[in-house]
């Protein structure tokens, strides 16, 4: 499973977003078009992301353009991961 699936997975549950989840591409805007993603709900994904990823995101790190879209959450998970 990549990195966007895992992400993918992430999203589903903690935003209880159920089949929508698996309609989730690389392209997909998260925050402003997931109404469920919101600032409590970003806290609870970075920190689902921490533990299935074992990787740590500092505060300073965490950014609107880091969540602009699936694929810029993958690629900085991959980021994180590759460090």
């Amino acid at each position: 499973m990549d990195v966007a699936d895992r992400l993918k997975r992430i999203l589903r549950d903690a935003l209880q977003l159920g089949e929508r989840a698996a309609r989730l591409t690389r392209d997909s805007r998260l925050l402003g078009d997931i109404a469920e993603f919101d600032s409590m709900a970003v806290v609870t994904v970075l920190t689902m992301i921490e533990e299935e990823f074992g990787i740590t995101v500092a505060d300073a790190e965490v950014s609107a353009d880091t969540f602009r879209d699936l694929g810029t959450l993958a690629d900085f998970v991959s980021g994180k991961q590759s460090r």
